[in-house]
């Protein structure tokens, strides 16, 4: 929790950061509108860049090599997003790779 000046200043962060809560949790019940935001959705189910990858060649999707869609596809469609996945529902699959990275969760 971040530190607060007094009891108003307390709730005002709180309310915040509910509100904060509530738009990831819209954004996560909203439905993909393309393939990369699908991706990106089994990225944040499994938090897995391999178990992601499988998923998507399963649906048969080439990467934009023209190959079999590897981990480190994930991974740059994460890092850098693509214009048909909307930047809150990349701002939530950024946080799980941090959130993996500090928990040291192996890969």
């Amino acid at each position: 929790m971040k530190p607060y000046a007094n009891l108003p200043e307390l709730i005002e962060m709180l309310q915040a950061e509910i509100q904060s809560l509530r738009d990831t949790v819209a954004t996560l019940q909203t439905p993909p509108t393309s393939v990369n935001e699908e991706i990106i959705f089994k990225y944040i189910d499994t938090s897995s860049t391999g178990k992601t990858k499988d998923f998507v060649r399963s649906l048969d999707i080439r990467s934009d090599r023209g190959s079999l869609f590897s981990s480190g596809d994930v991974t740059k469609l994460i890092q850098n997003g693509a214009d048909d996945i909307a930047p809150e529902l990349l701002a939530i699959a950024k946080k799980v790779v941090n959130i993996k990275k500090k928990n040291n969760i192996p890969r």
